[in-house]
Formats: C-alpha cells, sequence, structure tokens
C-alpha cells in the first residue's frame, strides 16, 4: 500500500511552490536602466531638434533607433531584469516585446501630437516640449506597463 502525504505537509509544500512562483514572477521586469535610457534619448533628440539643424537630427534618429533596436532586443523580453537571474519564457507573456514595442509607436504618435499643439500654441521649441514630456511618460508608463504584465502573470495558471 503506498503511503498518504500528510494534508498538513503537502498544504506547506503547495504554499511554498506558490511563494517560490511569486518570486519568480516579481522578476518579470525591464531594466531601469533601460527605462532611463530611452527617455534620456528621447530628451536629446529634442534637445537637437531645437539647437541644431534638421540634418544632424536625423542621422542622431537614426542613430538612436539603430542603438535602440540593438539594445532592444535583449531587454524587453521581460525575461532579463537583472544579471542574477533570467526568467524562463514559459512564465512570461510572449507578447512582452510587442506591448512595449506597441507602447513606444504611441508615445511617437504623442510626441507629433503634443508638438504640434506647442507649435500651433505658437511655443518655443515645441519638439524640445513634447520631448521631455513624453521622456517623463517613459519613465513613468514604462514600469506601470511592466507592473501589469507582473500581475497578468501572477494571476495566470502554472504552465
Amino acid at each position: 500500500m503506498a503511503d498518504h502525504p500528510d494534508p498538513v505537509e503537502a498544504g506547506r509544500a503547495l504554499d511554498d511552490i506558490d511563494l517560490r512562483r511569486r518570486q519568480i514572477v516579481a522578476e518579470i521586469d525591464v531594466p531601469a536602466w533601460y527605462w532611463w535610457g530611452l527617455a534620456l534619448g528621447w530628451v536629446g533628440l529634442g534637445l537637437l531638434s531645437a539647437f541644431t539643424n534638421a540634418w544632424v537630427v536625423l542621422v542622431a534618429t537614426v542613430g538612436f533607433g539603430a542603438a535602440h533596436s540593438a539594445i532592444a532586443t535583449r531587454v524587453i523580453d521581460g525575461r532579463h531584469r537583472s544579471r542574477q537571474l533570467s526568467v524562463r519564457a514559459e512564465v512570461v507573456n510572449p507578447h512582452v516585446s510587442a506591448l512595449v514595442i506597441g507602447f513606444l509607436v504611441v508615445l511617437i504618435g504623442v510626441t507629433i501630437g503634443i508638438a504640434l499643439v506647442a507649435d500651433g500654441l505658437g511655443a518655443p521649441q515645441p519638439g524640445l516640449i513634447a520631448s521631455v514630456l513624453v521622456g517623463i511618460a517613459v519613465l513613468i508608463g514604462g514600469p506601470r506597463l511592466m507592473a501589469f504584465v507582473r500581475h497578468r502573470a501572477e494571476r495566470s495558471e502554472p504552465r
């Protein structure tokens, strides 16, 4: 006859598994330096648009986009918040990268919209105003987006 597990021990084991899973889910994130770098790059492009000619802005925008694409492919999947732990792909929603890219595309539109409104109102340096506001949105919205992803992962059934 097989031994039956003690219900108290089984309950503790399940609680321990749940705790460990929540600890792993808490690691789902994009590194903080990514959001800061993105925000500073956005503001830097705004500064260039205010104080240099269009060719410099064009070259800087292409360079920023190329640097971002090289870096983003390694960090926006939410699996590499820190060097200490890499979350397995099965734990992280496969659409995290698409959410982050979608967030950035929306912010591009917001930047253009704010700049057009600021220009229409006669504000000096509308591109700079827009880039500073969107840089702040990156610093606030990026981590909130990842908190949403973690919340969804916590609520999902273990795979």
